[in-house]
Order: C-alpha cells, then sequence, then structure tokens
C-alpha cells in the first residue's frame, strides 16, 4: 500500500478537527466569518452550475411541434344544403 491509499482515506479524528479549527482561527482571525460566508455562497453557485447542467442533458434537443388547437367555440359545419340537394344561393 503506497501513501496515496493511505491518504485517500484519511478521516481526521475530533481532535484533529479541533486542531484544525484553532489553525483556522490564528489565520483568518476577524474574518473567519467572511471566508465562511463567501465559501458557501461559492458551494451555491456550485449546485446551481450543475442543477443547470443536468436540466440541459435531460431536455431533448428537439421537441415536436404542437398539433394546432381546434377552437371548441367555431363549429365546424358542412355547408347547408336543400332537400332535393341543392345548395342554398346567397
Amino acid at each position: 500500500m503506497n501513501g496515496l491509499d493511505v491518504l485517500a482515506f484519511w478521516t481526521p479524528s475530533p481532535f484533529e478537527l479541533v486542531v484544525i479549527m484553532v489553525i483556522a482561527l490564528l489565520l483568518f482571525g476577524k474574518r473567519l466569518p467572511e471566508v465562511a460566508r463567501s465559501l458557501g455562497k461559492g458551494v451555491v453557485e456550485f449546485k446551481k452550475g450543475l442543477k443547470g447542467v443536468e436540466d440541459d442533458v435531460d431536455t431533448p434537443s428537439y421537441t415536436p411541434p404542437a398539433p394546432p388547437r381546434i377552437d371548441p367555440k367555431v363549429e365546424n359545419k358542412a355547408p347547408a344544403t336543400y332537400e332535393d340537394g341543392g345548395t342554398p344561393k346567397a
């Protein structure tokens, strides 16, 4: 097993997390809330971008045209005819 395999499965213990937080507090001081806020905004923007890409992949590139709409108020009647088969004259 080489060093990269060990590094890939490393999870910090609670004591190590406290040490990392203390170092971060010393480095960033009063700016730590601003850094955390900007990091959070970056994560949100990344997720929005990822969602946009997923939507683009899921939607088809070609959508067939919609069928023509038929207005139910307009009645499609055949032209009026007389009983003898002739058509009315205007």
